[in-house]
């Protein structure tokens, strides 16, 4: 299941997880958006059990892209123990975001 996350609730959802966390910021009329959130979706009831999975929307929530200097959507964030593990842009395919993934999982952050 992909939590909706919003600036108000971010850092409690997401920076002081106590598992990685995946947080995919997109937008509604965002097309490669669109595309990849079936993605993401399959890839959350696979991996659930090793961590979070998030998306914002940034036309309602601008503040928390700014802060990570995301200036293209669809960009895919793990972060873990409150830091940035592993990051990718665009509609690379499950294969992509899943080695983005696994890369993250394994980086000492």
């Amino acid at each position: 299941m992909v939590t909706e996350v919003g600036e108000k609730d971010f850092d409690a959802v997401v920076i002081n997880a106590k598992r990685p966390v995946f947080v995919d910021f997109w937008a509604p009329w965002c097309g490669p958006c669109r595309s990849i959130a079936p993605v993401v979706e399959d890839l959350a009831e696979e991996m659930n059990d090793t961590l979070d999975f998030c998306k914002m929307n940034v036309d309602e929530n601008s503040s928390v892209p700014g802060r990570f200097g995301i200036r293209s959507i669809p960009t895919m964030i793990v972060f873990k123990n409150g830091q940035v593990a592993g990051q990718i842009t665009g509609n690379v395919g499950k294969n992509g975001v899943r080695e983005m993934i696994e890369k993250a999982l394994n980086e000492n952050v």
